[in-house]
């Protein structure tokens, strides 16, 4: 009764798999470029990308599907930090596409729960595409030096942990 919404589901986790992966290898690589602003917001993304991957599994166990745990793309190795954020503005903005018109299609199917689901995705996806659009002009506005401040705040937090005496 339920095979089209379970179906979807599955490609959200895929979708919300995939996201995981990709923001905590922008993580890892931010963190060690000495960028914790940026590193944190790729972590805080990836973890809120998890909690969708439970809700999403939980919903399809509810309708007696199964939780297919693939990822619909493999990490992109990319080290340029404007082309992270890009990607990762494009990947929110392609999710939220999507949530939108699978939300439609659970409402044809008459399921209204998976329904208000997805469109608490769309709502998350949006606001993770604002932060990252919100950095991406940051840095536009900024250049370089965008970058070179939150490197020189690093130095300065480390520095203060640890004064001389």
């Amino acid at each position: 009764m339920h095979e089209k919404s379970i179906k979807l589901l599955n490609d959200a986790v895929a979708d919300e798999m995939a996201a995981v992966h990709q923001y905590m290898y922008f993580h890892f690589h931010c963190d060690d470029q000495g960028y914790d602003l940026l590193a944190s917001l790729f972590k805080k993304t990836a973890i809120d990308e998890m909690i969708h991957v439970e809700k999403l599994s939980e919903r399809i166990l509810f309708l007696k599907g199964d939780v297919e745990m693939k990822t619909a793309f493999d990490a992109e190795k990319i080290h340029d930090i404007k082309k992270m954020l890009e990607k990762a503005a494009s990947m929110e903005a392609s999710s939220a596409r999507d949530y939108n018109v699978w939300a439609n299609e659970c409402a044809k199917n008459n399921d209204a729960i998976s329904k208000k689901l997805f469109e608490e995705l769309v709502s998350d996806e949006e606001r993770h595409f604002d932060n990252y659009d919100t950095e991406i002009d940051n840095m536009a506005k900024f250049g370089e030096n965008y970058l070179a401040l939150q490197s020189m705040e690093r130095s300065r937090n480390r520095s203060a942990a640890h004064p001389e005496h």
